[in-house]
């Protein structure tokens, strides 16, 4: 289902100019208008999800298998060196539209990028309460 105040319902069903890489019945990949490196591409469900949590199951399952696919070409016509998938999930993770969306960041050598974050030094037992509260 659409939502009728969401931009990239609009874009992922055609009511909106992108450009375009990929189109089929359950997805449209677009190249990112502000993009990260040459390349940066975002795949849209043409059904609307907030985010990941609300994605149906079955639409998930089929996000992965064409990111492979469209890295896989990305990787043979970029010439990248690398390639980054990025998925945020609320405006704390920064998530800016809220419409689930896989960014696609193709990396180059040298391209001024970073997808980093300084690692913790949780000790064993504060691992396990974390595993506790997730599992129990």
């Amino acid at each position: 289902m659409k939502k009728d105040n969401c931009i990239f319902c609009k874009i992922a069903n055609g009511e909106i100019p992108s450009k375009t890489l990929y189109e089929d019945g359950e997805f449209r990949v677009i190249l990112d208008l502000g993009p990260a490196t040459k390349g940066h591409a975002l795949i849209l469900p043409k059904e609307h999800a907030d985010n990941l949590c609300d994605l149906p199951r079955e639409t998930a399952s089929k996000v992965l298998v064409l990111a492979q696919e469209m890295a896989s070409t990305m990787m043979e016509k970029l010439h990248c060196d690398g390639l980054n998938l990025v998925q945020n999930n609320g405006e704390a993770a920064g998530q800016t539209v809220t419409h689930f969306h896989l960014h696609m960041i193709p990396r180059y050598r040298d391209d001024g990028q970073s997808i980093n974050w300084t690692p913790g030094k949780p000790t064993q037992e504060a691992l396990e309460e974390i595993r506790r509260q997730i599992v129990e």
